[in-house]
Protein backbone atom coordinates (compact mmCIF):
# COMPACT_ATOMS: atom_id res chain seq x y z
CA UNK A 1 0.00 0.00 0.00
CA UNK A 2 1.26 3.21 -0.89
CA UNK A 3 1.66 6.23 1.65
CA UNK A 4 0.85 8.98 1.21
CA UNK A 5 4.69 10.54 1.10
CA UNK A 6 5.28 7.86 -1.65
CA UNK A 7 2.56 9.01 -3.51
CA UNK A 8 3.79 12.28 -3.59
CA UNK A 9 7.09 11.24 -4.95
CA UNK A 10 5.77 9.23 -7.61
CA UNK A 11 3.95 12.12 -8.69
CA UNK A 12 6.79 14.26 -8.88
CA UNK A 13 8.94 11.07 -10.69
CA UNK A 14 6.87 11.26 -13.46
CA UNK A 15 7.36 14.81 -13.97
CA UNK A 16 10.48 15.48 -12.73
CA UNK A 17 13.27 13.31 -12.33
CA UNK A 18 14.20 13.16 -8.67
CA UNK A 19 14.38 9.71 -7.50
CA UNK A 20 16.29 8.98 -10.94
CA UNK A 21 18.83 12.24 -10.36
CA UNK A 22 18.97 11.29 -6.72
CA UNK A 23 20.20 7.32 -7.52
CA UNK A 24 22.71 8.70 -10.70
CA UNK A 25 24.25 11.30 -8.56
CA UNK A 26 24.17 9.62 -4.48
CA UNK A 27 22.73 6.94 -3.54
CA UNK A 28 24.27 4.42 -6.54
CA UNK A 29 27.15 6.53 -7.35
CA UNK A 30 29.92 4.38 -7.14
CA UNK A 31 33.25 6.07 -5.79
CA UNK A 32 36.29 4.27 -5.03
CA UNK A 33 36.81 2.39 -1.77
CA UNK A 34 40.15 4.35 -0.91
CA UNK A 35 39.37 7.85 -0.31
CA UNK A 36 41.36 9.18 2.25
CA UNK A 37 41.73 12.86 4.29
CA UNK A 38 42.67 14.12 0.91
CA UNK A 39 39.21 13.91 -0.76
CA UNK A 40 36.89 15.62 2.56
CA UNK A 41 37.88 19.40 0.65
CA UNK A 42 35.93 18.63 -2.19
CA UNK A 43 33.00 18.69 -0.22
CA UNK A 44 33.94 21.09 2.10
CA UNK A 45 34.38 23.92 -0.65
CA UNK A 46 30.98 23.04 -1.27
CA UNK A 47 29.99 23.89 2.33
CA UNK A 48 31.86 27.04 2.43
CA UNK A 49 29.99 28.01 -0.64
CA UNK A 50 26.43 27.45 0.91
CA UNK A 51 27.92 29.14 4.13
CA UNK A 52 29.03 31.79 1.29
CA UNK A 53 25.54 32.24 -0.01
CA UNK A 54 23.54 32.32 2.96
CA UNK A 55 25.86 34.68 5.04
CA UNK A 56 25.56 37.00 1.99
CA UNK A 57 22.16 37.14 1.41
CA UNK A 58 21.58 38.37 5.42
CA UNK A 59 24.47 40.99 4.94
CA UNK A 60 23.09 42.95 1.57
CA UNK A 61 19.64 42.84 3.76
CA UNK A 62 21.60 45.89 5.91
CA UNK A 63 24.21 46.92 3.81
CA UNK A 64 24.42 49.47 1.72
CA UNK A 65 26.78 50.25 -1.47
CA UNK A 66 26.50 54.20 -1.11
CA UNK A 67 29.62 55.75 -1.05
CA UNK A 68 28.79 59.25 -0.09
CA UNK A 69 30.09 60.64 3.31
CA UNK A 70 27.59 61.23 6.46
CA UNK A 71 27.13 65.04 6.18
CA UNK A 72 29.64 66.10 8.98
CA UNK A 73 32.34 63.35 9.12
CA UNK A 74 34.62 61.68 6.67
CA UNK A 75 32.74 58.25 7.30
CA UNK A 76 30.52 56.96 3.79
CA UNK A 77 26.98 55.18 4.22
CA UNK A 78 28.96 51.60 2.79
CA UNK A 79 31.41 51.59 6.04
CA UNK A 80 28.51 53.00 8.04
CA UNK A 81 26.74 50.78 7.18
CA UNK A 82 28.84 47.59 7.86
CA UNK A 83 29.20 48.99 11.34
CA UNK A 84 25.88 49.25 11.53
CA UNK A 85 25.60 45.56 10.70
CA UNK A 86 28.87 44.99 13.48
CA UNK A 87 27.29 46.48 15.94
CA UNK A 88 23.29 47.10 16.09
CA UNK A 89 21.84 44.24 14.04
CA UNK A 90 21.11 41.52 15.63
CA UNK A 91 23.80 38.82 15.33
CA UNK A 92 24.97 40.69 12.70
CA UNK A 93 28.75 40.71 13.67
CA UNK A 94 28.64 36.41 13.82
CA UNK A 95 27.16 36.90 10.20
CA UNK A 96 29.58 39.52 8.68
CA UNK A 97 32.74 37.09 10.74
CA UNK A 98 31.34 34.30 9.28
CA UNK A 99 31.77 36.25 5.68
CA UNK A 100 35.07 36.95 6.17
CA UNK A 101 36.42 34.00 7.52
CA UNK A 102 34.45 32.29 4.72
CA UNK A 103 35.76 33.76 1.91
CA UNK A 104 39.47 32.87 3.52
CA UNK A 105 38.54 29.43 4.24
CA UNK A 106 36.89 29.11 0.92
CA UNK A 107 40.69 29.24 -0.49
CA UNK A 108 42.09 27.00 1.83
CA UNK A 109 39.63 24.52 0.89
CA UNK A 110 40.48 25.24 -2.80
CA UNK A 111 44.02 25.22 -2.09
CA UNK A 112 44.44 21.85 -1.08
CA UNK A 113 41.69 20.35 -3.03
CA UNK A 114 44.13 21.66 -6.07
CA UNK A 115 46.98 20.20 -4.18
CA UNK A 116 45.15 17.00 -3.77
CA UNK A 117 44.82 17.16 -8.21
CA UNK A 118 48.27 17.21 -7.96
CA UNK A 119 49.51 14.56 -5.84
CA UNK A 120 47.14 12.12 -7.10
CA UNK A 121 47.21 13.33 -10.90
CA UNK A 122 43.18 14.22 -11.14
CA UNK A 123 43.35 16.34 -13.88
CA UNK A 124 44.88 13.33 -16.35
CA UNK A 125 42.69 11.56 -18.90
CA UNK A 126 39.73 11.15 -18.82
CA UNK A 127 39.29 13.93 -16.53
CA UNK A 128 40.63 17.49 -18.31
CA UNK A 129 37.09 19.17 -18.49
CA UNK A 130 36.88 18.07 -14.75
CA UNK A 131 40.04 19.98 -14.12
CA UNK A 132 39.51 22.91 -16.52
CA UNK A 133 35.97 23.50 -15.07
CA UNK A 134 37.34 23.43 -11.34
CA UNK A 135 40.50 25.93 -12.88
CA UNK A 136 37.40 28.22 -13.83
CA UNK A 137 35.65 28.14 -10.52
CA UNK A 138 39.07 28.80 -9.44
CA UNK A 139 39.32 32.37 -11.27
CA UNK A 140 35.94 32.90 -10.59
CA UNK A 141 36.57 33.21 -6.79
CA UNK A 142 39.41 35.11 -7.24
CA UNK A 143 37.20 37.79 -9.01
CA UNK A 144 34.20 37.33 -6.38
CA UNK A 145 37.00 37.83 -3.46
CA UNK A 146 38.32 41.22 -5.19
CA UNK A 147 34.97 42.05 -5.83
CA UNK A 148 33.71 41.58 -2.06
CA UNK A 149 36.79 43.17 -0.62
CA UNK A 150 36.12 46.48 -1.95
CA UNK A 151 32.79 46.82 -0.55
CA UNK A 152 33.44 47.36 3.10
CA UNK A 153 34.60 50.69 2.03
CA UNK A 154 37.78 50.76 4.46
CA UNK A 155 41.43 52.03 4.18
CA UNK A 156 42.76 48.60 2.75
CA UNK A 157 39.72 48.22 0.50
CA UNK A 158 39.72 51.67 -1.58
CA UNK A 159 43.30 51.69 -2.40
CA UNK A 160 43.51 48.11 -2.68
CA UNK A 161 40.83 48.14 -5.71
CA UNK A 162 42.60 51.54 -6.52
CA UNK A 163 46.23 49.59 -7.23
CA UNK A 164 44.97 46.57 -8.40
CA UNK A 165 42.48 48.20 -11.38
CA UNK A 166 45.36 50.35 -12.03
CA UNK A 167 47.07 47.58 -12.98
CA UNK A 168 44.91 47.06 -15.75
CA UNK A 169 46.24 50.31 -17.22
CA UNK A 170 49.74 49.16 -17.86
CA UNK A 171 48.31 46.56 -20.87
CA UNK A 172 48.86 48.17 -24.23
CA UNK A 173 46.55 50.07 -26.11
CA UNK A 174 43.38 49.01 -24.60
CA UNK A 175 44.81 49.32 -20.58
CA UNK A 176 43.24 53.23 -19.83
CA UNK A 177 40.34 52.21 -21.82
CA UNK A 178 39.92 48.92 -19.85
CA UNK A 179 40.55 50.52 -16.27
CA UNK A 180 38.02 52.93 -16.93
CA UNK A 181 35.52 50.14 -18.23
CA UNK A 182 36.36 48.09 -14.95
CA UNK A 183 35.83 51.15 -12.38
CA UNK A 184 32.94 52.91 -14.41
CA UNK A 185 34.47 55.83 -13.70
CA UNK A 186 38.44 57.62 -13.77
CA UNK A 187 38.97 57.27 -10.39
CA UNK A 188 37.34 54.41 -8.10
CA UNK A 189 34.61 56.25 -6.70
CA UNK A 190 30.51 55.76 -6.07
CA UNK A 191 30.07 54.37 -9.55
CA UNK A 192 32.64 51.67 -8.82
CA UNK A 193 31.10 50.39 -5.28
CA UNK A 194 27.60 50.08 -7.05
CA UNK A 195 29.23 48.04 -10.03
CA UNK A 196 31.32 45.86 -7.61
CA UNK A 197 27.93 45.15 -5.47
CA UNK A 198 26.11 43.80 -8.49
CA UNK A 199 28.84 41.91 -10.13
CA UNK A 200 29.46 40.22 -6.28
CA UNK A 201 26.07 39.21 -5.49
CA UNK A 202 24.66 38.71 -9.13
CA UNK A 203 26.72 38.14 -11.84
CA UNK A 204 29.46 36.19 -10.45
CA UNK A 205 27.63 34.04 -7.65
CA UNK A 206 25.10 32.92 -10.57
CA UNK A 207 28.31 31.90 -12.85
CA UNK A 208 29.92 30.13 -10.09
CA UNK A 209 27.19 27.83 -9.48
CA UNK A 210 26.54 27.31 -12.65
CA UNK A 211 30.56 26.26 -13.23
CA UNK A 212 29.98 24.12 -9.91
CA UNK A 213 26.85 22.19 -11.30
CA UNK A 214 29.13 21.53 -14.52
CA UNK A 215 31.78 20.75 -12.26
CA UNK A 216 30.31 17.77 -10.65
CA UNK A 217 28.53 16.36 -13.51
CA UNK A 218 31.30 16.21 -15.12
CA UNK A 219 33.09 14.22 -12.12
CA UNK A 220 30.03 12.21 -12.19
CA UNK A 221 29.93 11.55 -15.92
CA UNK A 222 34.05 10.01 -15.90
CA UNK A 223 33.95 9.06 -12.10
CA UNK A 224 35.79 10.09 -9.49
CA UNK A 225 39.92 10.15 -8.99
CA UNK A 226 41.88 8.02 -6.01
CA UNK A 227 44.66 7.80 -4.19
CA UNK A 228 45.89 4.47 -6.37
CA UNK A 229 45.19 6.45 -9.90
CA UNK A 230 43.43 2.69 -10.90
CA UNK A 231 40.19 3.06 -12.94
CA UNK A 232 37.94 1.40 -10.87
CA UNK A 233 35.44 1.52 -13.87
CA UNK A 234 37.41 -1.26 -15.50
CA UNK A 235 36.39 -4.22 -13.27
CA UNK A 236 32.79 -4.80 -12.65
CA UNK A 237 30.73 -7.64 -11.95
CA UNK A 238 27.43 -9.24 -13.37
CA UNK A 239 25.18 -6.08 -12.80
CA UNK A 240 27.94 -3.61 -14.14
CA UNK A 241 28.62 -2.12 -10.50
CA UNK A 242 32.58 -1.69 -9.94
CA UNK A 243 34.27 -4.11 -7.68
CA UNK A 244 36.60 -1.67 -6.20
CA UNK A 245 33.48 1.03 -6.13
CA UNK A 246 31.23 1.55 -2.62
CA UNK A 247 27.41 3.78 -3.33
CA UNK A 248 28.57 7.47 -2.38
CA UNK A 249 25.62 7.53 -0.02
CA UNK A 250 25.41 6.40 2.83
CA UNK A 251 29.45 5.52 2.86
CA UNK A 252 30.88 8.96 2.02
CA UNK A 253 28.08 10.96 3.35
CA UNK A 254 28.58 9.80 6.67
CA UNK A 255 32.08 9.97 5.80
CA UNK A 256 31.96 13.74 5.05
CA UNK A 257 30.03 14.67 7.71
CA UNK A 258 32.97 14.25 10.03
CA UNK A 259 34.92 15.78 8.09
CA UNK A 260 32.61 19.24 8.26
CA UNK A 261 32.16 18.48 11.94
CA UNK A 262 36.47 19.13 12.24
CA UNK A 263 35.97 22.12 9.85
CA UNK A 264 32.77 24.03 11.34
CA UNK A 265 34.69 23.67 14.76
CA UNK A 266 37.85 25.46 13.02
CA UNK A 267 35.68 27.63 11.52
CA UNK A 268 33.77 28.39 15.03
CA UNK A 269 36.86 28.83 16.55
CA UNK A 270 38.07 31.75 14.51
CA UNK A 271 34.83 33.29 13.80
CA UNK A 272 34.61 33.41 17.34
CA UNK A 273 37.92 33.82 18.94
CA UNK A 274 40.38 35.15 15.72
CA UNK A 275 38.39 36.91 13.23
CA UNK A 276 41.08 38.61 11.87
CA UNK A 277 43.71 36.27 12.44
CA UNK A 278 46.13 38.39 13.11
CA UNK A 279 45.34 41.02 10.10
CA UNK A 280 45.38 38.24 7.47
CA UNK A 281 41.69 37.40 7.28
CA UNK A 282 40.51 41.24 7.98
CA UNK A 283 43.63 43.96 7.80
CA UNK A 284 43.48 46.74 10.39
CA UNK A 285 43.22 49.33 7.72
CA UNK A 286 39.93 48.52 6.88
CA UNK A 287 38.76 49.31 9.86
CA UNK A 288 39.42 52.53 8.93
CA UNK A 289 36.82 54.18 6.50
CA UNK A 290 38.61 55.01 2.99
CA UNK A 291 40.17 58.16 2.39
CA UNK A 292 41.17 59.04 -1.04
CA UNK A 293 43.90 61.52 0.69
CA UNK A 294 46.12 59.32 2.89
CA UNK A 295 47.77 56.33 1.44
CA UNK A 296 48.31 53.20 3.39
CA UNK A 297 52.21 53.35 4.11
CA UNK A 298 51.77 49.24 2.55
CA UNK A 299 49.32 48.47 0.71
CA UNK A 300 49.07 44.34 -0.15
CA UNK A 301 45.70 42.23 -0.88
CA UNK A 302 44.77 39.37 1.28
CA UNK A 303 46.43 36.35 1.93
CA UNK A 304 45.17 34.06 -0.69
CA UNK A 305 46.51 36.30 -3.80
CA UNK A 306 50.17 37.40 -2.19
CA UNK A 307 51.82 34.99 -4.44
CA UNK A 308 50.09 36.22 -7.41
CA UNK A 309 51.09 39.49 -6.15
CA UNK A 310 54.56 38.63 -5.37
CA UNK A 311 54.79 37.48 -8.93
CA UNK A 312 54.08 40.99 -10.16
CA UNK A 313 56.67 42.50 -7.79
CA UNK A 314 59.09 40.57 -8.84
CA UNK A 315 59.23 41.68 -12.61
CA UNK A 316 60.97 44.81 -12.99
CA UNK A 317 59.06 47.86 -14.85
CA UNK A 318 60.15 48.50 -17.64
CA UNK A 319 60.07 51.52 -19.60
CA UNK A 320 57.87 52.88 -16.83
CA UNK A 321 55.33 50.28 -17.07
CA UNK A 322 54.48 47.26 -15.18
CA UNK A 323 52.70 45.41 -18.13
CA UNK A 324 55.12 42.62 -18.40
CA UNK A 325 54.32 41.89 -14.27
CA UNK A 326 50.78 41.75 -14.96
CA UNK A 327 51.32 39.35 -17.88
CA UNK A 328 53.50 37.32 -15.68
CA UNK A 329 50.61 37.67 -12.76
CA UNK A 330 48.18 36.53 -15.44
CA UNK A 331 50.03 33.97 -16.53
CA UNK A 332 50.79 31.98 -13.12
CA UNK A 333 47.00 31.19 -12.85
CA UNK A 334 46.28 30.67 -16.59
CA UNK A 335 48.83 28.29 -16.93
CA UNK A 336 47.35 26.04 -14.10
CA UNK A 337 44.89 24.99 -16.24
CA UNK A 338 47.49 23.68 -18.84
CA UNK A 339 48.45 20.75 -16.44
CA UNK A 340 46.64 17.64 -18.16
CA UNK A 341 48.48 18.32 -21.60
CA UNK A 342 51.95 19.13 -19.96
CA UNK A 343 52.33 16.12 -17.72
CA UNK A 344 53.65 13.34 -20.13
CA UNK A 345 53.57 10.94 -17.05
CA UNK A 346 52.19 7.31 -17.60
CA UNK A 347 50.80 7.08 -14.10
CA UNK A 348 48.66 9.49 -12.24
CA UNK A 349 49.68 8.85 -8.27
CA UNK A 350 52.48 9.72 -6.58
CA UNK A 351 52.54 6.17 -5.19
CA UNK A 352 53.68 5.58 -8.37
CA UNK A 353 55.61 8.43 -9.61
CA UNK A 354 59.50 8.42 -8.92
CA UNK A 355 61.85 10.65 -6.70
CA UNK A 356 62.42 12.87 -9.51
CA UNK A 357 58.67 14.20 -9.48
CA UNK A 358 58.22 14.34 -5.70
CA UNK A 359 61.52 16.63 -5.42
CA UNK A 360 60.02 19.13 -7.70
CA UNK A 361 56.61 19.06 -6.37
CA UNK A 362 57.72 19.23 -3.01
CA UNK A 363 60.76 22.47 -4.58
CA UNK A 364 57.20 24.13 -6.17
CA UNK A 365 55.25 24.13 -2.82
CA UNK A 366 57.55 25.48 -1.17
CA UNK A 367 58.22 28.41 -3.12
CA UNK A 368 54.28 29.08 -3.54
CA UNK A 369 54.25 29.41 0.03
CA UNK A 370 57.26 31.78 -0.14
CA UNK A 371 55.26 33.72 -2.21
CA UNK A 372 52.85 34.00 -0.17
CA UNK A 373 54.98 35.09 2.35
CA UNK A 374 56.87 37.89 0.30
CA UNK A 375 53.51 39.17 -0.97
CA UNK A 376 52.34 40.34 2.36
CA UNK A 377 55.49 41.60 3.37
CA UNK A 378 56.49 45.57 2.30
CA UNK A 379 58.82 44.94 -0.62
CA UNK A 380 63.01 44.86 -0.06
CA UNK A 381 65.76 44.23 -2.46
CA UNK A 382 66.15 41.17 -1.04
CA UNK A 383 62.47 40.10 -0.84
CA UNK A 384 62.74 41.18 -4.47
CA UNK A 385 65.25 38.88 -5.23
CA UNK A 386 63.62 35.87 -3.38
CA UNK A 387 60.69 36.80 -5.23
CA UNK A 388 62.22 36.23 -8.52
CA UNK A 389 63.76 32.91 -7.49
CA UNK A 390 60.71 31.60 -6.21
CA UNK A 391 59.04 33.11 -9.54
CA UNK A 392 61.14 30.94 -11.96
CA UNK A 393 60.93 28.02 -9.58
CA UNK A 394 56.58 28.31 -10.07
CA UNK A 395 57.07 28.72 -14.01
CA UNK A 396 59.66 25.73 -13.97
CA UNK A 397 57.62 23.86 -12.31
CA UNK A 398 55.01 24.12 -15.47
CA UNK A 399 57.06 24.69 -18.35
CA UNK A 400 59.39 21.76 -17.35
CA UNK A 401 56.60 19.27 -16.34
CA UNK A 402 56.70 17.26 -19.91
CA UNK A 403 60.25 16.79 -19.56
CA UNK A 404 60.90 15.23 -15.85
CA UNK A 405 57.13 13.48 -15.96
CA UNK A 406 58.46 12.12 -18.80
CA UNK A 407 61.90 10.34 -17.87
CA UNK A 408 60.76 10.06 -14.22
CA UNK A 409 61.00 6.50 -13.11
CA UNK A 410 57.77 5.06 -11.95
CA UNK A 411 56.22 2.21 -10.49
CA UNK A 412 53.11 -0.23 -12.03
CA UNK A 413 49.57 0.82 -11.50
CA UNK A 414 48.23 -1.80 -9.52
CA UNK A 415 45.24 -3.26 -10.96
CA UNK A 416 43.38 -3.27 -8.32
CA UNK A 417 42.61 -0.43 -5.39
CA UNK A 418 44.54 -0.85 -2.08
CA UNK A 419 42.83 0.00 1.48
Amino acid sequence: MHTKAQLLLDWVDNRFPLTATWKSHVSEYYAPKNFNFWYYFGSLALLVLVIQITTGIFLTMNYKPDASLIPGTNISVAFASVEYIMRDVAGGWVIRYMHSTGASMFFVVIYLHMFRGLIYGSYQKPRELIWIFGMMIFLCLMAEAFLGYLLPWGQMSFWGAQVIVNLFSSIPIIGPDLSVFIRGDFVVSDVTLNRFFALHVIAVPLVLLALVGAHLVALHEVGSNNPDGVEIKKHKDENGIPLDGIPFHPYYTVKDIFGVAVFLAVFATIVFFLPSMGGYFLEDNNFLPADPLKTPPHIAPVWYFTPFYAILRAVPSFLGTQVWGVIAMGAATMIIVLLPWLDRAQVKSIRQRGVLYKTILAIFIVSFIGLGILGALPPTNIGTILSQIFSVIYFAFFLAMPWYTKIDKTKPVPDRVSM
